[in-house]
């Protein structure tokens, strides 16, 4: 969700553009299979064994295998029958509709010739009874070490392939902007940032737009990270300074990193911002806050202050835990340590609860809090039940996968990762069991099953919705050049 000033010329991600496009544009199936590429499967996108909702779009896909001809494709349900002929599997809106209606697994037969002959495999896509919330929000960015330029944030319909700017660049002048975050999956409470000259935080509540100015003279920096209490009143949020720096060795690339963070909690009703002492204080750092499914308490990201960049290697993140009053909007300094980064050696990154408060999700990584460049960076899922934590195995790759978002009915989650190119984040999908169990995860269905070959921005920070958020991108460009941002204090 950062935002900022363009730190070098962006001839380096052109570049890497131009060379996706040759290498994969007109002729995606000429592109390298096998161990080592980004195309390791016989089919992409890898649809074997997932688990899908319902109601979600049809899953497209190609063959991978250059030298291969021939295909025939067969998917088999409940009795009903589907014949897909060539490389490009791509279903028509009614024969989806009809194999999905079964309710059962789809059985699937792929067949066809290889110079050494014939080859066939059998393989299944799970349908959950669980449809998925029918929105998703995503801000699509170019990767690379320019922190933005011709930004939009999309909102796609995954019941189909429909999809909209509800904020971009040509409306706003090229402003910077950041993700669209839902409140437990709703359309109808909802939030991001227009930064810079106009800007403001755009909070969508119950389909009214306002623009607010979260920021008072006691704060550090307005605020950047954060979330809204289910019942609409109040977010919470952190105040951050925020630095990105480049590493002088190695192969990695840009480091992101506070060198001073507090919290604070924004009143929608009375419009004012209330700080707190034993959250300000010059020792610790706190980042990355957000409710619990009742709104009772609020989870955080804390961690002891170190000098920075010279210790970024060494800063150890834990999750922790504070109850908050809901009737005054008021943080409890009572802390509960969730996850201690002490005892595993690791940092811990966007913690996000279910909203059916079983579970909580949250990211770690070596260090530090800014995962999106750290390819070892891996989700877990804490039972707040039983304070077990799980790896889920089934969900992580061997890149970056983070920003990560519940349903509203808390069955599926999504993620960013950035498998297989380890360059540009992808939306995921996996299914959450009422006993944890997580689905293989399938990636965001597209029309043109040769999308991704040719797409050269990332999905950042994906939100599931329950409802379209009901405004588009003109809207956005009326409210930053006409409606003054109301001031909190």
């Amino acid at each position: 969700m950062l935002c900022g000033t363009r730190i070098i010329d962006r001839a380096w991600t052109v570049l890497a553009a131009l060379l996706l496009l040759l290498a994969c544009g007109r002729t995606p199936d000429l592109r390298p299979v096998g161990e080592g590429t980004d195309r390791t499967a016989p089919v992409f996108p890898d649809y074997r064994d997932v688990t899908v909702p319902c109601n979600i779009a049809p899953l497209n896909f190609y063959y991978t295998d250059p030298e291969a001809s021939r295909f025939v494709t067969t998917f088999t349900s409940a009795g009903t029958t589907v014949k897909v002929r060539g490389r490009d599997v791509v279903w028509k809106k009614k024969a989806w509709a009809r194999i999905l209606s079964t309710g059962a697994d789809v059985e699937v037969l792929s067949e066809y010739k290889t110079p050494s002959g014939p080859m066939s495999f059998r393989w299944t896509v799970h349908v959950s009874a669980d449809a998925i919330d029918p929105y998703l929000t995503y801000r699509l960015i170019e990767p690379g070490f320019e922190v933005w330029d011709d930004l939009e944030i999309i909102e796609r319909n995954l019941d189909s392939f429909d999809a909209k700017p509800i904020s971009d660049w040509r409306n706003t002048k090229n402003k910077c902007m950041n993700c669209h975050i839902h409140a437990q999956g709703r359309g109808d409470l909802s939030m991001f940032y227009l930064r810079g000259e106009g800007g403001g935080a755009i909070l969508n509540r119950g389909g009214t737009l306002r623009k607010l100015t979260l920021r008072d003279s006691s704060m550090i920096s307005p605020t950047v990270y954060g979330e809204i209490h289910p019942k609409g009143r109040f977010g919470v949020f952190s105040t951050n300074i925020i630095i990105p720096a480049m590493h002088s060795y190695g192969n990695r690339r840009m480091e992101v990193f506070d060198t001073a963070s507090d919290l604070c909690v924004a009143d929608f009703d009375g419009n004012r911002m209330m700080t707190f002492p034993d959250f300000a204080r010059l020792d610790t750092f706190e980042t990355f806050p957000v409710f619990s499914a009742d709104g009772q308490y609020v989870f955080y990201c804390t961690a002891p202050a170190k000098s920075l960049p010279a210790e970024i290697e060494h800063i150890g993140y834990s999750l922790v835990r504070i109850p908050f009053d809901a009737e005054t909007g008021t943080l409890v300094n009572q802390v509960d340590t969730i996850w201690s980064a002490t005892e595993r050696g690791l940092s811990v990154c966007h913690p996000k609860a279910s909203p059916d408060g079983r579970w909580l999700l949250f990211t770690v990584a070596d260090y530090g809090t800014f995962p999106i460049n750290h390819r070892e960076c891996d989700l877990r899922m804490l039972d707040l039940r039983t304070g077990e934590v799980l790896t889920l195995e089934e969900v992580n790759a061997d890149k970056s996968d983070t920003y990560h978002s519940w349903a509203s009915d808390s069955k599926w989650f999504v993620f960013a990762s950035k498998r297989g190119d380890g360059m540009f984040g992808k939306p995921w999908f996996s299914h959450v069991s009422e006993d944890g169990t997580v689905t293989k995860p399938f990636l965001l269905p597209q029309r043109d099953p040769h999308f991704y070959d040719s797409m050269t921005r990332s999905f950042n920070v994906p939100d599931l919705g329950n409802a379209s958020v009901g405004f588009d991108a003109a809207e956005i460009g009326r409210v930053w050049r006409e409606v003054p941002a109301e001031v909190f204090d």
